[in-house]
């Protein structure tokens, strides 16, 4: 039989129960225009938060010592912040409802399917439409959109346009 250990140590686990039941109690139930407050819990968990960033209460994150906002950035309201590895969201980036930022996966080709992570690099002035999947290893580039509904398994060059399933560059975006 496999082995199917944790692949996160005790601390770990232990300071993600805490953050979980501070999300609940603090993050999660607070007013949308509270963005100071969230930023507050995050930067108190360990994340980077950059000045007037929006972290909003209904964004899930994992992780947040796993978490750079740049400034006036924004993680929107239903996002999943899956930051098992480092989740980089450049100044003025918006990540848009229901996008799913994925920075782990599994190596499904060794028999015990160990957990593998990469980080993922949203650029700055970069737009990630609704309902986007964004996964491991991933570089947005700078001014790049990712249109609605688009899964991203590859880096998207700057101030390009992507979309689709998976996403393929359909435009350029003007400075």
């Amino acid at each position: 039989m496999p082995d199917h250990a944790n692949p996160h140590p005790l601390s770990n686990r232990i300071v993600r129960v805490v953050w979980r039941v501070v999300w609940l109690l603090a993050f999660r139930p607070s007013p949308r225009s509270l963005h100071g407050w969230r930023r507050f819990w995050l930067r108190l968990f360990g994340a980077q938060i950059g000045a007037g960033a929006h972290p909003y209460p209904s964004a899930r994150i994992w992780a947040p010592w796993n978490l750079e906002m740049g400034a006036h950035s924004c993680l929107g309201p239903d996002v999943d912040c899956y930051c098992v590895d480092r989740v980089v969201i450049g100044a003025w980036a918006t990540v848009s409802q229901y996008s799913f930022l994925c920075a782990a996966t599994h190596d499904y080709q060794d028999p015990t399917m160990p957990l593998v992570t990469a980080p993922i690099v949203v650029g700055e002035r970069a737009w990630i439409a609704a309902d986007a999947f964004i996964g491991p290893g991933v570089t947005i580039g700078e001014g790049a959109v990712v249109g609605a509904r688009s899964s991203v398994y590859r880096n998207v060059e700057a101030w390009t346009v992507v979309g689709g399933n998976p996403a393929r560059q359909i435009g350029r975006r003007e400075r």
